[in-house]
């Protein structure tokens, strides 16, 4: 049960705050030019490799069922995956990506609400099988450190419970606007940064 801290509260930044600056996706570091060269090095050979040798058919074998909405963060791409194929979803759902992952489909950048909504509508368009939703924040995200002022990492239980927030607006938002999808279809979920995944309920 989440518990809430009446005492400190929580607002967003004005657009203001990040004109003539980009966001800090919490991820820098001594290593983190090297990791990205060698994620984008070891993509290349295996997008090299899948063309050699095809390993297995998918589309039209595998129909979408899943719609997933994730942070853009790369320190959590495996675990991503690996968290989708535990709910046995492997190559059985459409991926969108946001920097804040429900943050970012209702913040303050207008233009990222518009091709959150363009993206989930064209993927519900072409994939009409899609019958759950799943939306995945991750603990440590630079985004809401970005657009909240806060380092959430340092206070795990609120930073529990301002991605509970987000997460739930932005499930109730779905569920008002595509009926298909209910309370039990829409799963919500916040990554710690080894890839263990609490429930929000």
């Amino acid at each position: 049960m989440l518990r809430a801290e009446p005492s400190l509260t929580v607002r967003r930044r004005s657009p203001s705050a990040f004109q003539s600056r980009g966001l800090d996706c919490g991820c820098r570091g001594a290593g983190g030019r090297r990791q990205f060269l060698r994620v984008a090095g070891a993509a290349g050979l295996a997008g090299l490799g899948a063309g050699l040798f095809p390993l297995r058919a998918f589309a039209a074998d595998l129909p979408a069922v899943a719609l997933l909405l994730s942070c853009i963060d790369y320190r959590l791409t495996t675990q991503t995956v690996n968290y989708m194929t535990r709910q046995k979803l492997t190559d059985q759902y459409d991926h969108l990506t946001l920097a804040g992952a429900s943050l970012g489909a209702q913040t303050i950048f207008p233009f990222w609400v518009g091709t959150f909504w363009e993206e989930f509508k064209i993927a519900l368009k072409l994939h009409p099988k899609i019958d759950r939703v799943y939306l995945l924040d991750h603990r440590d995200c630079g985004a809401y450190k970005e657009v909240f002022g806060i380092d959430f990492a340092k206070n795990p239980p609120l930073e529990t419970r301002v991605h509970a927030d987000e997460l739930r607006k932005l499930k109730g938002t779905i569920i008002g606007q595509y009926p298909k999808f209910t309370a039990s279809t829409v799963h919500m979920g916040l990554m710690d940064l080894k890839g263990n995944v609490e429930t929000i309920d």
